[in-house]
């Protein structure tokens, strides 16, 4: 069986679905994952915009109304399994029955990634509980960490494992909130720094994930070494770090500290891998 995650934010303009789109294409393609995408932003997916789906047929809203299957909305790209949101949806959802239409895809896929909604509400909520393990995206500012303080007491309130914290948009350390103040804020380890990358945006105008658009970005190889830790693989550290004994930085030692977390339940599951 497949392990679910959900990346989340209590605010928009974060990085979230960027984070999400290039976790997934790189699980397939770097790793060899067999992985499922859902947008669950319902009020505003954008997911498709970033997998180059711009008129999809079936969608996650066509699914919880009860109108489709989880397999007939699914459109394939870059590898990746994608159930995509619709833009002028306007029927009443069943927002909280995600966790219940993903049950039977889980031992289909290695993983699910969920790109949730960025408000405080039943749509982030839905992505939560739908949720084996959750990451916070967050940028390195005082209003943003505020934000992302909220959805990690919601998702602790409801019983949800918090995996890790991703930063993202790094862009002047020394004016913004460092690793070790948002660890102690959030209560949560930092796994991933990314620094704002110009790949990014050049990725979304060409409706592309990252790791796919420029695997040797900064962007794309940090999220690689993110995802080296969930498929229980060995992080690529360059030769010069061992030669010249350089310390390991907190957030890789977080991520090796995540790759030991994940081992017993990814490997637990019937064997799979």
């Amino acid at each position: 069986m497949g392990k679910t995650i959900g990346i989340i934010s209590i605010k928009g303009g974060v990085g979230k679905t960027t984070i999400a789109a290039s976790m997934a294409a790189d699980l397939v393609n770097y790793y060899g994952k067999k992985v499922m995408l859902v947008d669950a932003n319902y009020s505003a997916p954008n997911l498709g915009l970033h997998m180059d789906i711009i008129e999809p047929g079936k969608t996650i809203h066509d699914v919880l109304s009860g109108r489709a299957r989880v397999e007939s909305a699914i459109h394939k790209r870059f590898g990746v399994d994608v159930v995509p949101g619709s833009y002028v949806y306007s029927k009443d959802l069943n927002l909280l029955k995600l966790k219940d239409k993903l049950a039977k895809a889980k031992n289909e896929y290695d993983f699910i990634i969920i790109d949730s909604s960025p408000s405080l509400n039943d749509e982030v909520l839905s992505a939560m509980l739908a949720s084996d393990h959750l990451f916070v995206v967050t940028t390195p500012d005082y209003p943003t960490l505020s934000c992302s303080l909220k959805a990690a007491k919601l998702a602790r309130q409801r019983g949800k494992n918090v995996s890790g914290v991703i930063i993202n948009k790094i862009r002047d350390p020394k004016y913004e909130v460092d690793l070790d103040n948002i660890e102690a804020s959030l209560g949560i380890p930092v796994v991933a720094k990314i620094a704002d990358d110009k790949n990014s945006v050049r990725a979304l105008f060409n409706k592309t994930p990252v790791s796919v658009y420029n695997n040797k970005s900064a962007f794309a190889k940090e999220i690689n070494k993110l995802n080296a830790a969930l498929t229980y693989h060995v992080e690529p550290v360059p030769l010069w770090r061992y030669l010249f004994g350089k310390n390991f930085k907190r957030e890789e030692v977080n991520r090796s500290l995540l790759k030991e977390g994940f081992y017993t339940s990814l490997f637990s599951n019937n064997g799979r891998r």
